[in-house]
């Protein structure tokens, strides 16, 4: 074929998958490998989710709900936003890619930071806009460099809340005194991916934020069911942003873009607030437990407000996970986003963490890092 294509698209990195469970088993000769490197809920879903999605098989030759009614309702009801400032997507990274294709030509900037979410600066690319990306800094966005870059040409600024690989959550003084100094003419998107683990008094009043916004720069939440609800294998997320927002995402998104079985399985997990709070409990208490054991074995770990933390190993991160492999335990370093010496670990179930915990004392000695 001779079909030229574009150089931002040439140009792109694909998004790195991981390698199902089956393959690395086989790959590196365990059985029973368990995976605490992807930020997934170790507990599932709600078992009232799971029957509303055994009951919706049987529908499964009519098309979805279009405007996802019910749960787009149910979703207003729960946080007190009206249906107008509620888009549902293909999960909250589909919400990214509507904003930048509603707001974001060739030439226009979008402002990210670095270390965080890999696909807000694809998905810029892809449509032709300018990456404007800042480091962190001390593991928080840098706030007061990304004031200074904004420029006539700022559409967006991609603000994961808590940041993802650190878990460290904006300071709310920092925060509002950063949206009153945004100009009106940038959208500020808050990714609230993990916002369902955070302490309540460290999250922000998204609803005042989205609707207090004459004056000032819009504001757009994203959240997902993929985190504390256990849905992540269905693809379901949501934003919440002012109705004139979501009237322009609703331009571009695509007519069906979410499935009958993640409305009604997002359905059946929001109603079930006992199942979430004690996911929520567990996770605290996972959390907690990891920390303080991780500690004991020498490493240095991070204080998080998710269901992940960062560990410093004290060698190489990549050398750490390969060796964590061959007992059958997924980790993620860090390395590729430039911390050296630092691994991601989600909380997993109680037996998974102690498994964990044991590879990592083994791992640790045999290389000698602590």
């Amino acid at each position: 074929m001779k079909i030229q294509v574009p150089d931002n698209i040439a140009s792109i990195v694909p998004y790195p998958p991981g390698k199902p469970l089956e393959e690395l088993e086989r790959e590196y000769g365990v059985s029973n490998s368990i995976k605490m490197a992807s930020n997934e809920n170790p507990w599932g879903p709600s078992p009232k989710a799971i029957e509303a999605i055994r009951e919706a098989l049987t529908n499964l030759h009519r098309y979805p709900d279009g405007s996802g009614y019910y749960l787009v309702h149910a979703l207003a009801e729960k946080l007190g936003f009206t249906a107008a400032e509620i888009v549902l997507g293909n999960g909250s990274n589909e919400i990214i890619e509507m904003l930048v294709k509603a707001y974001v030509q060739n030439g226009d900037e979008v402002i990210t930071s670095h270390p965080s979410f890999l696909m807000y600066q694809k998905i810029v690319q892809v449509r032709g806009g300018v990456n404007i990306v800042i480091p962190l800094l001390v593991m928080h966005h840098d706030l007061a460099t990304i004031l200074s870059v904004i420029t006539a040409k700022t559409r967006l600024i991609f603000l994961d809340n808590p940041n993802n690989p650190t878990g460290c959550p904006i300071k709310l003084t920092d925060l509002y005194s950063f949206l009153s100094a945004v100009p009106e003419s940038v959208l500020v998107v808050l990714d609230e991916a993990y916002v369902d683990f955070m302490d309540n008094e460290l999250q922000p009043d998204v609803f005042s934020l989205i609707r207090n916004s004459k004056g000032r720069c819009g504001v757009v939440s994203l959240r997902t069911f993929s985190k504390a609800y256990g849905l992540a294998g269905l693809r379901i997320g949501y934003g919440l942003m002012p109705s004139e927002v979501a009237g322009n995402l609703h331009r571009v998104r695509q007519p069906f873009n979410v499935n009958q079985l993640a409305q009604v399985g997002a359905l059946a997990a929001l109603a079930d607030e006992d199942f979430y709070q004690q996911t929520l409990q567990r996770t605290r208490q996972g959390l907690n437990y990891l920390q303080t054991e991780v500690a004991k074995l020498g490493c240095k770990s991070y204080p998080a407000q998710t269901n992940f933390f960062l560990v410093d190993v004290g060698g190489d991160a990549t050398v750490l996970y390969e060796a964590m492999l061959h007992k059958g335990v997924i980790i993620r370093s860090m390395k590729p986003y430039g911390y050296t010496d630092m691994v991601r670990i989600t909380v997993g179930s109680a037996e998974e963490n102690q498994r964990c915990l044991a590879a990592l004392s083994a791992c640790l000695l045999e290389l000698a890092y602590v």
